[in-house]
C-alpha cells in the first residue's frame, strides 16, 4: 500500500467509517481463535442515554426478579443477528416504549474481550411512553427524571457517570459523532492508531506484511487476557515490535467501531488511538526504533491527517474506553 493508501486508510479512521479486516497482526499464543459468537463466547450490552430539553433522563424501572422495583438506564444484551443499532432499538422500545435514533457512541465498558457495553447518547423519535399499566417481563414502566434529582433506588450507580457525560457532551461534544459501521468481522479485535510525536512531525505504526496496512491485534480469551481487559491486546502488539522499557504507551480511546451481526459475524473491531512516547525529558526528532520486519513507522506527510491527529490526540477527541 502507498503512502496514499495509508493516508485514505487513516483518514477513513479518523472520520468513523471503518475499513475491512484483512487479517491479524498479533493475537494470543496458542492455538487460533475461534470466531466470536454472541451467548456463546461473547457479550455485547446496549445502553441508551436520553436527555430532553428540561434536562431530564429517562429511566426504565425494572421487572427482574432480582432487581425488581429499581430504577435503570434502558439497556440489555444484544441477540444473534442483530445489528448494535438495531438492538439499542429494539431494547429501548421493549422497556420505555419509544422509538428512538443514536445521536453518537458516548463510551465503551469492558470486563475483558468476552463482556462489552456499548452506551449511546440517543433521542427519541416516536412511541408512547410505557406506563405502569403496560408492565411486564421486560420492565414495569419508564419515565423522565430530572437530571440531579433521580429516583431511588438506582438497580446500580454505574449509570450516573454515563448521564453525566451526555450532559457534557450535549454542552460541548468533545469528539465527532461516531455510529457503528455494518462491516463484518469474525474476532473480538482493534485496529490501532499508534502514535508517535515530536515537535515537527508525527509517525503512525504501520504493519507491513503483505501489503502495508494500520495494525490490526485480535483479543484472547484466556485468563491472563481476560484480567488484562482489551488494553492486553494493544501492549502485547507494541511488545512484538518495540522496547517499551524507556516508553509511556497511552491508550487515548476510540475513533470508531465495526459490527456486523448477520451471517454469523458476531466479531467487532475497535479503532483505537493510542500515544508512544519516551519516558525521559530529552528532545526526540525520531520515533522508537522497530523491531522485527513485520512493522515500521510511517512519517505522515498530508497537513490535514496531521492536524486532525494531533487534535485528536491533544483534546483526547475519542470515545473514553472504560475497564
Amino acid at each position: 500500500m502507498a503512502s496514499t493508501d495509508l493516508a485514505g486508510a487513516l483518514a477513513a479512521v479518523l472520520g468513523g467509517q471503518g475499513l475491512h479486516v484483512q487479517g491479524c497482526d498479533s493475537g494470543p499464543p496458542g492455538e487460533p481463535l475461534p470466531p466470536a459468537r454472541l451467548r456463546k463466547s461473547v457479550c455485547y450490552v446496549v445502553l441508551a442515554v436520553f436527555l430532553n430539553e428540561q434536562d431530564e433522563v429517562l429511566l426504565i424501572q425494572e421487572a427482574k426478579r432480582e432487581c425488581r422495583g429499581a430504577w435503570y438506564l434502558p439497556a440489555g444484551r444484544m441477540e444473534p443477528g442483530e445489528s448494535i443499532v438495531d438492538a439499542l432499538q429494539r431494547e429501548v422500545k421493549e422497556e420505555a416504549g419509544l422509538l428512538c435514533q443514536p445521536l453518537t457512541l458516548l463510551a465503551v465498558e469492558e470486563r475483558g474481550p468476552a463482556w462489552i457495553r456499548f452506551a449511546f447518547l440517543a433521542q427519541h423519535t416516536g412511541g408512547i411512553l410505557k406506563t405502569a399499566e403496560e408492565a411486564d417481563g421486560e420492565s414495569l414502566q419508564a419515565a423522565w427524571y430530572p437530571r440531579t434529582s433521580l429516583p431511588t433506588p438506582l438497580r446500580a450507580h454505574d449509570i450516573l457517570h454515563l448521564i453525566e457525560l451526555a450532559a457534557s457532551y450535549n454542552q460541548q461534544a468533545r469528539h465527532p459523532p461516531i455510529l457503528p459501521q455494518e462491516l463484518p468481522c469474525t474476532l473480538v479485535c482493534q485496529r490501532l492508531v499508534a502514535t508517535f510525536a515530536s515537535v515537527q512531525a508525527i509517525w503512525v505504526l504501520v504493519g507491513t506484511e503483505g501489503v502495508p496496512h494500520l495494525p490490526i491485534t485480535a483479543c484472547g480469551f484466556t485468563p491472563v487476557e481476560q484480567r488484562g481487559g482489551i488494553k492486553m491486546a494493544i501492549l502485547r502488539l507494541l511488545q512484538e515490535c518495540l522496547s517499551l522499557h524507556n516508553l509511556a504507551v497511552e491508550t487515548k480511546g476510540l475513533l470508531g467501531l465495526q459490527h456486523l451481526g448477520r451471517d454469523q459475524t458476531d466479531g467487532i473491531c475497535l479503532d483505537v488511538l493510542v500515544s508512544v512516547a519516551f519516558q525521559d525529558q530529552g528532545l526526540h526528532t525520531e520515533p522508537p526504533k522497530v523491531q522485527g520486519e513485520n512493522f515500521s513507522w510511517w512519517k505522515v506527510m498530508e497537513e490535514d491527517l496531521k492536524h486532525q491527529l494531533l487534535q485528536r490526540l491533544q483534546d483526547s477527541s475519542v470515545v473514553p474506553i472504560y475497564r
